[in-house]
């Protein structure tokens, strides 16, 4: 199975849900143009698996892609195993991963909601080196 898109979301702060869009624009050293995290730092864009909200899905709960604040969600790539400096080509796009997981200083929603949350363990964050268009249904390509 080839690894794509699923959705692609955003939203204007940070800290929130984010919305699926039919498409996003992906700037070099920025991020998604319009998006909360957008800017020159090292988590401008957000990836969690299909699979891992399909996790939480099964523990119960009403979730689906953005809800974990999460820009891009994927289907047939293991995010987490993904080492920091790997470089995925995106449509027109590359990014380079940059994190594996993040600390949650406060517990979010769906914490509270399952008892826990799969974006701190299994979503990533990337560094756009070069831009373009992506949308649900691109392919997504390992290029380490």
């Amino acid at each position: 199975m080839s690894a794509e898109i699923v959705a692609v979301c955003v939203s204007q702060n940070k800290g929130e849900r984010k919305t699926p869009v039919e498409s996003v624009d992906l700037l070099p050293n920025h991020g998604i143009v319009g998006d909360g995290h957008a800017g020159n730092w090292h988590r401008q864009v957000s990836l969690l698996a299909q699979e891992s909200i399909d996790k939480m899905r099964r523990m119960g709960l009403d979730v689906k892609a953005g809800d974990f604040a999460e820009n891009i969600t994927t289907l047939g790539i293991d995010l987490p195993a993904l080492p920091v400096g790997a470089q995925l080509r995106i449509g027109r796009a590359r990014v380079e991963v940059t994190q594996i997981g993040k600390e949650c200083h406060t517990r979010c929603a769906i914490y509270y909601q399952a008892g826990d949350c799969v974006m701190p363990k299994e979503g990533i964050f990337v560094k756009v080196l070069e831009g373009g268009t992506i949308q649900a249904g691109y392919s997504i390509e390992i290029c380490i």
